[in-house]
């Protein structure tokens, strides 16, 4: 699937996500726990499942970067710290003998998701001010630390899926596990628009 189809896939999920879980009553959500497993048995048998959910608390965490930066003169784009990581993943990957650039470009993917979120946030927040974050997390402390363990983490798993994500059927598998990982997490459109902006890179990562 051409990156740009697989984008165009995942953001159609968005209202979809969002209707289901704003309509969804208790009886039907238990009697849909049965084939909910056996959905995520099936994503996550292709390793691509690990990515979605990787991928998904990544980005779940630019509301705490968001909160971070919001009112302050820090802006959402910072060139410095993105080349830090693009070329951090570079080299990582080259030791895990994967393609240095292809892995950067699904990290770009990410950082450019995170940046998606934030500028859709500070548009909610000046909209609706009693909706603005209370408390302002230390992103040192709290935000880096975990944003660090999830590259590891994408890293290794991007590695253990470079089989399947080479296959033609790559596509299609990645937008049913990211339409998992969106429901497992609850995403509101804004945060399944960043989902999809997040992947069109995976199964070009080879």
């Amino acid at each position: 699937m051409r990156p740009e189809r697989l984008r165009s896939a995942l953001t159609l999920l968005a209202a979809a996500t969002t209707l289901a879980l704003g309509t969804a009553a208790p009886a039907t959500a238990a009697a849909e726990r049965p084939a909910a497993a056996a959905g995520h048995a099936a994503a996550a048998s292709h390793g691509l499942g690990t990515i979605t959910e990787l991928i998904a608390q990544r980005l779940l965490l630019a509301d705490k970067v968001a909160a971070a930066k919001y009112g302050t003169d820090t802006p959402i784009d910072d060139p410095v710290r993105e080349a830090q990581i693009l070329d951090d993943v570079r080299a990582r990957a080259t030791g895990l003998g994967l393609d240095p650039d292809a892995v950067a470009a699904v990290f770009r993917d990410q950082i450019e998701a995170n940046k998606l979120v934030q500028r859709g946030l500070y548009a909610r927040w000046d909209a609706h001010p009693d909706e603005r974050p209370t408390e302002r997390p230390d992103l040192a402390k709290e935000v880096r630390p975990a944003l660090d363990r999830i590259t590891t983490q994408l890293l290794a798993a991007l590695a253990e899926t470079e089989q399947a994500r080479a296959l033609p059927s790559c596509g299609p598998r990645l937008v049913t596990a990211a339409g998992w990982s969106a429901f497992d997490h609850r995403l509101d459109v804004l945060h399944v628009k960043g989902l999809g902006r997040a992947l069109p890179s995976v199964c070009d990562a080879s």
